[in-house]
């Protein structure tokens, strides 16, 4: 009988001893998961706060609507991340059809090239005009500005 009640004690310590080595790599798994989650949603809520993004003017000459905003924020944003919406249509933009330049120079000089829009900078659309009203432009953050077309 003493065997017995020890060769079953040690029988349910090494089960123990197997069920917490099974369970401890699937905790601290979902632990880092959670964890990474957490930075990414942090990281995420200081760029949001770092974004900013002005208005500066939407103008239609019948031919072509052209928007500009100015990133007045601290942080570089990623051009082709940048949506357009004109009269709640989301418009589809060629790179072409944007143009990033300094607040103080003419947008002709501008880089129609370049995929990154800093701060200082601004960014303008020229896109076919359908006669639209209202246009909103949005960062991938999800700062959005919105604005009033006037007629060129």
């Amino acid at each position: 009988m003493g065997i017995s009640v020890s060769a079953s004690a040690a029988i349910i310590a090494a089960g123990l001893f197997i069920a917490f080595g099974a369970m401890y790599p699937v905790a601290e798994n979902g632990f880092d998961r959670v964890t990474s989650a957490q930075e990414t949603s942090h990281e995420r809520a200081l760029e949001r706060e770092n974004v900013d993004v002005t208005f500066v003017n939407a103008t239609d000459d019948g031919a072509s609507l052209n928007v500009t905003v100015e990133n007045t924020g601290a942080e570089s944003i990623p051009v082709p991340r940048t949506t357009l919406v004109a009269d709640n249509e989301y418009v589809s933009v060629d790179p072409s059809e944007t143009t990033v330049y300094g607040a103080d120079a003419d947008p002709s000089t501008g880089d129609t090239e370049t995929e990154l829009w800093l701060p200082g900078e601004r960014l303008r659309f020229s896109v076919p005009s359908d006669g639209e009203d209202a246009v909103l432009v949005a960062t991938e953050s999800g700062i959005q500005v919105r604005g009033t077309v006037v007629a060129a």
